[in-house]
């Protein structure tokens, strides 16, 4: 979400005074709203010397099934508690459970942060 800056008005319903303008560190980003699809990722500058690498799009899950890990096709997404109209728009986010070869996974990781999906498997 981007910062929209603190109210204009106080607890009262007073007005209050601009004391200055917002500064960079105070900003955010829009989300990223990873896909199902033709795998693109993006790199962004975050504060410090580093990079995350943002997944805009995926068809490929890590899906942990028992003690091992698994490289597979994601097919669609089933369910997404974040806001449901992800689910007709095929938008992955962490806790979305998407249908996959192996069945049905819920997603560990957050692929708009760090570019992969992690599952683990639903019974």
């Amino acid at each position: 979400m981007q910062d929209q800056g603190r109210s204009t008005r106080k607890r009262t319903g007073g007005r209050l005074k601009h004391i200055r303008n917002r500064r960079k560190y105070e900003l955010g980003r829009l989300p990223t709203e990873t896909q199902v699809g033709e795998p693109r990722y993006r790199t962004v500058d975050v504060r410090g010397n580093g990079e995350k690498t943002r997944a805009l799009a995926t068809d490929v899950v890590n899906v942990n099934k028992g003690g091992e890990t698994v490289t597979t096709e994601i097919n669609d997404v089933v369910e997404n508690d974040a806001n449901p109209n992800y689910v007709r728009r095929n938008i992955i986010t962490k806790g979305a459970i998407i249908d996959t070869d192996e069945g049905n996974a819920r997603v560990t990781s957050r692929p708009g942060q760090n570019g992969q999906v992690n599952a683990v498997l639903v019974e």
